[in-house]
């Protein structure tokens, strides 16, 4: 059986898109429906259920599905201790953070590729749910997120920093002040959330619900930056760590702490239950401990 075939089947669907896989892989679409109907033919099975330019998985692709995962996690780490065997000089580090973590984690970034040149790093942006699953499946090789992780058995852990959230909050007489803020204070106002990918929505969530209180969601983004537009347009308030609010122009915005206070804590995670790279044990290496 084909590797490239599996490889390509595994991406078409996670994608659930020929378009996006063929993008992601930097082949034609032709060239995956190549791959998949081989696969077919070699199994003599039909893996998907074909429905204009959507599809299913039959029950034969969700078992290929399942087994070409776990193959292409053992390959990978194949490939990734025979690189070893030419040390630091060349070799690959995929790491995934999640898309605000970047300007916090920029120095670091800075550090490894100054220290090997050699080595190819690749970043992948998820959010903070997702990034765990990618470790855990072999997708990245280890990860910055906000901790504690959901999956603390198959992670290893080790803190960076720690940062306080802010509510960011409209200019207008009724939030000035510089003491924190309750939360309770916001029960009735819309508030500007992280998409649901992103750990750090859930815990806002969870402290809502222990204040007594189910959000007003009025929108929610992945972007950061454009949540503090939507508070620049009056729609609602937002909550960002106090580095990204360091960032910002303060202009028609009012910053205050949050009350209770909530970290934004920021962890590298890895997973401990297969071999670790040279490339990510390197990393490891010159990460500070928070």
């Amino acid at each position: 059986m084909d590797i490239r075939a599996l490889r390509y089947f595994v991406e078409l669907v996670r994608q659930q898109s020929f378009t996006r896989a063929s993008e992601q892989l930097f082949v034609t679409q032709p060239t995956i429906s190549k791959m998949v109907r081989s696969l077919e033919d070699e199994l003599g099975q039909p893996l998907l259920n074909r429905e204009g330019r959507r599809f299913t998985l039959t029950d034969y692709g969700q078992v290929l599905y399942q087994r070409a995962q776990s193959i292409l996690a053992e390959l990978h780490q194949l490939e990734a201790e025979l690189a070893d065997l030419q040390s630091l000089q060349r070799g690959k580090l995929v790491l995934g953070i999640p898309p605000m973590v970047g300007h916090v984690v920029a120095d670091l970034i800075r550090s490894y590729r100054a220290r090997w040149p050699g080595v190819e790093l690749s970043i992948v942006e998820y959010g903070g749910r997702r990034i765990e699953q990618a470790v855990l499946e072999g997708e990245v090789d280890l990860a910055i997120t906000m901790l504690p992780t959901r999956h603390e058995e198959g992670l290893g852990a080790l803190e960076l920093a720690a940062y306080p959230m802010q509510v960011v909050l409209p200019e207008r007489p009724e939030w000035q002040g510089s003491e924190p803020l309750p939360i309770t204070a916001l029960r009735e106002q819309p508030l500007l959330l992280y998409t649901q990918a992103f750990t750090l929505s859930e815990r806002l969530e969870q402290l809502c619900a222990e204040a007594g209180f189910t959000p007003q969601v009025a929108a929610r983004s992945s972007q950061w930056d454009f949540l503090v537009a939507m508070v620049h347009s009056g729609m609602g308030v937002a909550f960002l760590p106090e580095p990204l609010c360091q960032r910002l122009t303060r202009d028609g915005l009012l910053i205050r702490p949050l009350a209770p206070a909530l970290s934004w804590r920021l962890g590298v995670i890895w997973p401990t239950g297969r071999y670790l790279s040279r490339t990510a044990q390197a990393w490891l290496e010159i990460c500070p401990q928070g």
